[in-house]
């Protein structure tokens, strides 16, 4: 799950002005709730239904399809495939957008698109109950207020830019009534968090509010220890195309063409991108997990031998086995040690000249979905300074005889050539969404394959 940042507040206290500002800023998606419910107030409204009538308003939902989209780094609302951003910003749809969200049909609607939002990324959401209903586990929660007059003057400004035509009066008369509405309704009135932080923007500038609450937000999401994480982990280069001993070579290329056949048996067995298969070594190749057969899936197509994490029970059984699997590149690692142990492990593995295969998500999925990377990945890509090879691993249901496998390698991930030179969270922020884009990709393109 993402950071996320929930504000609130009464109408024109400048929420989605301040939060679209916080979000560029901090590099988070921006989420105005309100312009979901003004979009079904719109069309409701376009169609002739009462927006008090609960009854009329969700016999209609059905046919409501609101979306909201990225275009140039700025948030569209698109309503049954039309762009109805300038639209939903005028005075009857303001009053209109109060009264759907009072219907429980309405919120329950939004609920779940709100919250897939919230999970996949790290956002800043504005409305009126994100802190209390939405979002109650929101990182940080901001009551963002101002008095009436103050809020009135504000948007009467705006809409005078907009060539609207409204009276100062009608826009106070307007936030007024929807204070008293949205503050009195029974379905999650506005109101601040227990855990919130007010914030009064009367006295402030549009600058000087955003300043000070992107202060809290860093202050209450910058983890304590995080001065430390960076001292402890400086950019280590590899010193890469270190020879691998001519036996180990000889010897490792027997094993991959007895295994090669044996799997050709077992499966359908089919390599994409084989250009981008590691032709030397010290390459770190961040692959999706499906299976125990996955390290051998990408080691066959490989000249230079892997290294790979493994728990550490898997080398106190069978002598043979422990053998094997210490040959064939694995080495252990101790569930709940932290970072350190494992970056310092990797690091010599990648100096030896192997390449190391590291399961980006941490653990197997079972239906073949992407699941959140993991920060480790970028954080041994990141230290070491060396390509990283996303790789897909892809076939329906379990793995079993002759089940049709997709195994795709795409280009490497050279860290310095989008910027990331240092191991702080931005540049970690930066490798780790290329690494999911990239896996994301690959997935997307072979699963319609199997």
């Amino acid at each position: 799950m993402g950071i996320n940042i929930a504000l609130d507040g009464p109408s024109g206290a400048g929420k989605s002005t301040i939060a679209k500002a916080i979000a560029k800023k901090l590099e988070y998606v921006y989420v105005d709730t309100g312009a979901l419910y003004r979009a079904i107030a719109l069309y409701m409204i376009k169609i002739n239904v009462d927006v008090k009538s609960e009854e009329q308003v969700t016999a209609h939902l059905d046919n409501v399809n609101v979306k909201l989209k990225y275009m140039d780094g700025e948030q569209r609302v698109i309503l049954n495939g039309e762009d109805v951003s300038d639209l939903i910003r005028t005075p009857e749809i303001s009053i209109g957008a109060s009264d759907v969200s009072a219907i429980s049909s309405v919120r329950t609607f939004l609920f779940d698109l709100q919250q897939d939002i919230a999970r996949k990324n790290n956002i800043i959401m504005d409305g009126r109950d994100i802190g209390t209903v939405v979002l109650p586990n929101a990182n940080v929660k901001i009551f963002l207020t101002a008095t009436p007059e103050e809020r009135a003057n504000r948007r009467f400004k705006e809409l005078q830019e907009k060539g609207d035509t409204s009276t100062y009066q009608e826009v106070l008369d307007d936030i007024i009534k929807r204070d008293y509405n949205d503050s009195h309704r029974e379905i999650a009135p506005l109101k601040m968090a227990e855990d919130g932080i007010e914030v009064d923007s009367t006295e402030l500038s549009l600058e000087q509010a955003v300043e000070k609450i992107t202060e809290i937000i860093i202050k209450r999401t910058t983890p304590k220890k995080s001065a430390r994480f960076r001292e402890l982990m400086p950019i280590q280069p590899v010193e890469r195309n270190k020879p691998i001993k001519l036996w180990i070579k000889i010897v490792y290329r027997f094993i991959r063409i007895c295994i090669w056949t044996a799997f050709k048996i077992c499966y359908s067995l089919k390599y994409v991108g084989r250009e981008n298969c590691p032709k030397d070594g010290s390459n770190l190749v961040a692959s999706t997990h499906r299976s125990y057969a996955d390290p051998v899936f990408l080691a066959i197509p490989t000249r230079i031998p892997y290294s790979f994490m493994a728990k550490e029970e898997l080398f106190q059984g069978n002598k043979f086995f422990k053998g094997l699997i210490t040959f064939l590149g694995a080495f252990p690692i101790k569930r709940g040690n932290g970072d350190s142990t494992a970056i310092e492990k990797s690091l010599e593995e990648l100096n030896k000249g192997r390449n190391l295969l590291i399961f980006a998500e941490g653990t197997r999925s079972k239906d073949g979905t992407v699941g959140k990377i993991k920060s480790g990945v970028a954080l041994v890509g990141a230290v070491a300074q060396v390509p990283i090879i996303p790789c897909a691993i892809c076939f329906k249901d379990k793995l079993k005889f002759r089940r049709k496998v997709i195994v795709a390698f795409g280009p490497p991930i050279i860290p310095k050539d989008i910027g990331v030179i240092d191991t702080t969270p931005k540049s970690l922020k930066i490798l780790k969404n290329k690494i999911s884009e990239e896996i994301n990709k690959l997935v997307d393109e072979n699963v319609n394959k199997l």
